[in-house]
């Protein structure tokens, strides 16, 4: 009896590939056969053929048995391929819209209808009343992805070619996937940026008194935002926490770093601390390094900051509201200058360099280290631009022609990318990032670096510096350079008058003339080089203005709008270039205003470069404000350029930024 699933199975003939061979053989073999019969005798003969008609009647019937049973097959599976179709477009779980030429649908499949409510049918209704992102994704041949229709998430797949959508709905996949990016892991370091200095002084019951202080406030914060944390010593915590309370920390700017500075400060013991904390999908070990270079670049900003970076993202700066305190000791001074000689006696030559368009602390720290490598009778250059000069800087250098030993050592970029060796060594003074360097491509040409640095570091970085010096509390870089000549050996020649003349001119640049971060160790520095020679007379011509800059400075403040009613912010001209010393000066003048607390000035730098130099008197950090728009520099005195662009389109970006910061 044939059963259903005779009809399913393969007749074993069609995997049979040599048959037609066969048969072929089999005539030609009788056909020989039969031939010699009829030679050899006749009865014989026909005896064969007679056999050979029966067997070939019989081979006859087996095949037309053979086309039936193939007939029957390729229908029966024609029939179930069309019913799969048939069912699939009906049962399978998948939505199915099938659209005319006019956008237009024309056929919906059940399982879709079924998740639509009676009165939302969307038969012949046009697609942009249907879902308008479907529609738009069909013009801009955008055939994948994921849209949000009635409460449910699908992944849809658009097939132009038949007019026809797929949706498949994917709302529980996503919900999984949302759920694990909550509760994703987010590894931290927690530390105690000062807790040395502050208790150093403490007797033990005070420094009981304030670990209590600490402790109860830790425990409590971790509770409300379910943070682990664990005590490693004495001012460094280790923290895990989920994503999503990340988020909510990051919603809250993380006032924990305000909270505890302020109830510590109540006590007279101003605390602060800095928190990094990394996220991503690496392994513990990876996210625990990361968490610790987020620290390290959160204490080489100054600390009482936060900064949150995933492994593939850009980081996200929180805190850093109050100038940093002083934390540089004598003794660091000491080992860090005593480092640097090494590393300059183990050099062939020495190149020290500042930013490019370089101000008086760039250049005056610059001749510093130079003479620093002198006295250790190491030959030194300054690498320097001279097309890229202000006018003070150009006037300091008309000065130095008559000092052979130190003009003589100024080199231009070309000149030392040209004669620079892996055996020498490449300062960088008061800047840390390459690419704000006055020849970056010194550093491709030898491994050794070193930096000196005042501002707060960002997240640009030379490679694999051999030395590091970055003080965000010091006021300039020429003051940190200056404390290193105390234990530099005297036996070379000192430094000379129009050197320690840069330097102190540095001193006053970035002080502005002693108002701006200053403290005890700047007025030591600056009476220092006075007593080596410094010319304060010669370093106030030098920063002299002319009429035209008292003028232009004028105009510019003219232009002022208020921003809250104490942050002032003025645009230059959109087709005239201002000179960066012009925008600084006209920023700092701004602060001497009535209720001023930041300036911010908007110039044009080039025909596409606009530059902004802000100012603040320390309640606002103007250097957070300027690192969203892609520059730095210090919470009172901060910069960046922007490349194509207009003046307005910068003033608009630059309120933006404000009113986040502000609010």
């Amino acid at each position: 009896m044939k059963t259903r699933h005779d009809n399913e199975r393969v007749p074993k003939l069609l995997g049979q590939q040599s048959l037609k061979m066969t048969v072929l053989l089999a005539i030609i073999a009788q056909a020989i056969l039969i031939i010699l019969s009829f030679f050899t005798k006749i009865w014989l003969g026909l005896a064969m053929f007679i056999a050979f008609v029966l067997t070939w009647l019989l081979v006859y019937h087996f095949i037309l048995k053979y086309e039936l049973t193939l007939e029957d097959y390729v229908m029966n599976l024609s029939y179930r391929i069309k019913r799969s179709e048939q069912e699939a477009l009906i049962k399978m779980p998948m939505g199915i819209i099938l659209y005319n030429s006019e956008s237009e649908v024309e056929w919906v499949n059940p399982y879709l209808q079924s998740h639509l409510a009676e009165e939302d049918s969307i038969l012949g209704r046009p697609l942009e009343l249907v879902h308008s992102e479907l529609i738009e994704h069909i013009e801009q041949d955008e055939l994948a992805g994921l849209i949000i229709w009635k409460d449910k998430t699908y992944q849809y797949r658009i097939h132009k070619n038949l007019r026809a959508i797929y949706l498949l709905d994917v709302t529980e996949y996503v919900a999984i996937k949302e759920q694990y990016e909550e509760y994703k892991p987010v590894i931290g370091w927690l530390f105690l940026d000062n807790y040395d200095e502050v208790t150093k002084d403490l007797d033990d019951r005070g420094v009981s008194a304030l670990d209590s202080l600490l402790t109860t406030y830790l425990s409590n914060w971790a509770k409300q935002h379910n943070v682990f944390y664990k005590k490693i010593s004495d001012d460094r915590y280790f923290i895990i926490l989920s994503y999503n309370e990340l988020e909510r920390l990051e919603s809250e700017k993380f006032n924990i770093i305000d909270h505890i500075r302020e109830r510590t400060s109540k006590r007279n013991l101003p605390l602060t601390i800095s928190i990094g904390l990394a996220y991503g999908e690496e392994t513990f070990s990876n996210l625990s390094d990361l968490a610790q270079k987020n620290l390290d670049l959160a204490l080489g900003r100054g600390g009482d900051q936060v900064i949150v970076k995933g492994i593939e993202d850009e980081p996200r700066y929180y805190g850093g509201k109050t100038n940093p305190m002083e934390k540089r000791t004598r003794v660091r001074s000491r080992m860090i200058s005593q480092a640097l000689q090494e590393q300059m006696t183990e050099a062939e030559h020495v190149y020290i360099m500042g930013h490019s368009n370089p101000d008086m602390d760039a250049i005056g720290s610059a001749f510093g280290v130079a003479r620093i490598a002198m006295m250790l009778d190491q030959n030194a250059s300054v690498v320097i631009n001279d097309d890229d000069i202000p006018n003070d800087i150009g006037k300091l250098l008309e000065e130095a022609e008559k000092y052979p030993e130190t003009y003589n050592n100024i080199l231009t970029p070309k000149k030392a990318e040209s004669q620079i060796t892996e055996r020498d060594l490449v300062i960088l003074v008061d800047h840390h990032k390459p690419t704000l360097s006055i020849a970056p491509n010194l550093l491709n040409k030898t491994k050794k670096n070193v930096v000196i640095d005042h501002h707060r570091r960002g997240e640009e970085f030379t490679e694999n510096p051999l030395l590091v010096y970055i003080e965000p509390y010091a006021s300039s870089t020429a003051e940190l350079i200056t404390e290193f000549f105390e234990y530099v050996p005297t036996d070379g020649n000192p430094i000379n008058r129009i050197e320690a003349t840069a330097m102190l001119g540095g001193i006053i640049v970035d002080t502005n003339n002693f108002s701006l971060r200053t403290g005890s160790r700047t007025f030591d520095a600056a009476s220092f080089l006075q007593s080596v020679g410094a010319n304060i007379t010669l370093v106030q011509r030098l920063l002299k203005e002319d009429a035209e800059n008292y003028i232009e400075r004028g105009r510019l403040i003219e232009t002022i709008d208020f921003v809250y009613d104490n942050v002032g912010v003025v645009v230059g001209e959109e087709d005239k270039i201002y000179p960066p010393v012009l925008a600084a000066q006209t920023a700092d003048t701004m602060l001497n205003m009535t209720d001023i607390e930041a300036s911010f000035v908007i110039t044009r730098r080039s025909k596409n470069t606009v530059g902004i130099s802000a100012r603040s008197l320390g309640k606002i950090n103007v250097q957070l404000i300027m690192e969203k728009m892609g520059g730095g520099g210090h919470l009172s005195n901060a910069a960046t350029q922007i490349d194509g662009k207009t003046i307005q389109e910068v003033k608009s970006d630059l309120t933006e930024h404000i009113i986040e910061q502000l609010s």
